[in-house]
């Protein structure tokens, strides 16, 4: 029997553990076990498509691949892709049994198999061993003799209702004729939940790298949840479950060696127990290879004094800590069951943000109950103080299982009937405020999560009252210049926004500070590289072109300045090199060649003032990265 894995992920860099892991659990377990309960002919396959995949192109590849059996990894941003495709698919391969799983149809298998005719069944919860019992079940049988049209066609029955009902972990569909010939029976069967996994018998399964070269690894060393968040399906498994610490150290030094560009953590809370979290951490620092990066998810305030020193000794971009605030209102924490010491939490994202080495990203959620318009402006201002790289604004999305749906009515909350079921209104948020709030992501995505307008933002904050009054100004900007809909490169992006400063400066009466402006613009602009068009607010170096060319042709032979170019010449330094003259009259150079290790900036040499005489300049070039917080 051939059973193809299909996979449908977001994006082409990420990557599914989930059937990976399933193949792999399935394939050691036989390998390791005899008796007739096997099927020596087992052959799993995976296959890997993103959303972005012309459904044609998926629905001819699992075609040609004629496996007996589909199973589809199911998640809250592909059930609708999966759904349509499946839909097609049992047209195509009419003998082709198909099965779905993930957390997008196990809390809702029953409802699944309603609408979805064509599939046999859902394998709930955790799959490994649930899969791999399913393939040791198939008891194949087939009637008619496929003689054509002319005669009755050949029917295939792969697994019989009998033995599916011993399987934990299973709901599916009865399908076996009754014994009269008549028509397939459609009582829906909901099996028992499986049992827990244990993680160590679960098999590492990255054992061959061939094909991720370009892709995000993600790796898991604990399931389950401790906390209770209401809007969350990961709290329903409060067991929290950990693989055993030498497996996991073996396991990241495969990907140390392999020199992986990114693992990401997939533990909802990877430092709920800090001995664990700790031997990981130290792990990763003491065998760094200067090239791998690894993202965890953390409750910032559970840190202790132990996790912040090490967390200081690692090497800037060595790791990346994602925390969910989702908000700063009491009521609201109160309310949707969440343990938080906010005061704690900001404390140690401040205190990280002071080791100048760690990538911090943010989350809040709008929509929850109790949080108003006003009240998430506040909680976003507060997070926006705390500095991070990223701050990502998400909208709650009301899960099927979730505690968060079962108090949907009392919260006056109304969401989308389909995927991902996200928040239209509640009690205290409209839905033309939740408009606004969606035009304040799409600002903050451009103007603050990407990390190239640091300077011109940091000085536009205070000319408002408020980091959301800006956003909030900018949102309205776009809006009423038609400029939303509209793909922008990000050179059209700073154009933008300095039409944006220019317009406020304006109705302000302040457009003298407008070439202070055109300074924080063209740092930020060049700061990640060398652009090759000159942007409209940039200053006019024509009559500075023959006093940089001298200064090339200086530091050709001096070398005071651009230490590390000693094997280029003063042209080809030149090419590489961009050099910006301020509204001071200072000469800054961008050294592409040396970045922070941390952002990814440019490194700013100050190399004195136009018309400064040699000697007046200082002895030694003052270089310094654009950080957090940095005037």
């Amino acid at each position: 029997m051939k059973f193809l894995l299909a996979a449908v992920n977001a994006k082409y860099i990420h990557s599914n553990l989930g059937v990976y892991s399933l193949k792999k659990y399935a394939d050691e377990k036989r390998n390791r076990q005899t008796g007739d309960a096997l099927d020596p002919d087992w052959e799993i396959e995976i296959g890997e498509y993103t959303i972005n995949h012309q459904m044609d192109y998926i629905l001819q590849d699992i075609y040609e691949k004629a496996p007996d059996a589909v199973g589809f990894s199911c998640y809250i941003w592909n059930i609708l892709y999966v759904q349509e495709l499946i839909r097609d698919l049992k047209k195509v391969l009419p003998q082709t049994e198909i099965w779905l799983g993930g957390p997008e149809v196990s809390y809702r298998a029953e409802e699944i198999l309603i609408q979805e005719p064509s599939v046999r069944g859902v394998m709930a919860g955790e799959g490994e061993e649930t899969f791999f019992r399913l393939l040791g079940a198939a008891d194949w049988e087939e009637k008619g003799d496929g003689c054509g049209s002319a005669c009755q066609p050949k029917e295939r029955t792969i697994w019989q209702d009998e033995s599916l009902e011993q399987i934990p972990g299973l709901v599916f569909r009865r399908e076996n004729r009754a014994e009269d010939g008549s028509d397939h029976r459609r009582e829906i069967v909901k099996n028992p939940p499986a049992p827990l996994m244990d993680l160590d018998d679960i098999p590492f399964v990255y054992s061959d790298l061939k094909g991720m070269e370009n892709r995000i690894i993600y790796y898991e060393s604990s399931r389950g949840c401790p906390f209770s968040c209401s809007y969350c399906l990961s709290s329903i498994d409060k067991t929290v479950r950990f693989r055993n610490l030498e497996l996991v150290k073996k396991e990241l030094a495969f990907f140390l060696e392999h020199r992986v560009p990114q693992v990401k953590f997939v533990d909802r809370t990877f430092n709920c127990k800090k001995s664990h979290s700790m031997e990981i951490w130290s792990f990763i620092r003491d065998h760094d290879n200067g090239i791998t990066n690894f993202h965890f998810e953390i409750s910032a305030d559970l840190l202790s004094e132990e996790e912040l020193s090490l967390l200081s000794e690692m090497r800037p971009g060595l790791v990346q800590l994602e925390i969910g605030v989702q908000t700063t209102n009491p009521d609201t924490i109160r309310e949707i069951r969440r343990r938080m010491d906010l005061e704690k939490l900001e404390s140690n994202v401040r205190r990280v943000n002071g080791f100048r080495n760690i990538h911090q990203h943010l989350d809040l959620i709008a929509g929850l109950p109790w949080e108003g318009y006003e009240s998430f402006k506040n909680s976003f201002n507060q997070v926006y103080a705390m500095e991070p790289e990223q701050l990502q604004m998400g909208f709650l999305k009301v899960l099927s299982g979730s505690y968060m749906e079962e108090k949907a009515e009392d919260y006056g909350l109304l969401f989308r009937d389909t995927p991902p079921y996200e928040v239209l209104s509640t009690r205290w948020l409209s839905y033309g405020e939740l408009i606004c709030l969606k035009g304040v992501e799409e600002m903050v995505e451009v103007y603050y999560n990407s990390g190239q307008f640091g300077n011109t933002m940091r000085e536009l904050q205070t000319e408002f009252s408020s980091p959301f009054d800006m956003y909030e100004a900018l949102r309205e900007y776009y809006r009423d210049q038609e400029l939303s809909a509209v793909s922008h490169s990000r050179n059209a992006r700073y154009e933008i926004l300095f039409s944006f400063i220019r317009k406020m400066l304006e109705k302000n009466a302040q457009t003298d500070r407008l070439e202070q402006y055109r300074d924080f613009l063209t740092e930020d602009l060049y700061l990640r590289e060398n652009a090759k068009s000159r942007p409209s607010f940039g200053r006019d170096l024509t009559p500075y072109k023959e006093e940089i060319k001298q200064f090339f042709i200086r530091e050709g032979k001096e070398r005071r300045y651009l230490m590390g170019y000693e094997e280029y010449d003063s042209k080809q330094m030149s090419r590489m090199v961009h050099v910006e003259i301020m509204r001071d009259g200072r000469m800054l150079l961008f050294d592409y060649l040396h970045r922070d290790a941390l952002l990814g900036n440019a490194r700013i040499i100050e190399a004195g003032r136009i018309g400064q005489k040699d000697s007046e300049k200082e002895p030694e070039p003052v270089h310094h990265f654009y950080e957090k917080g940095e005037q």
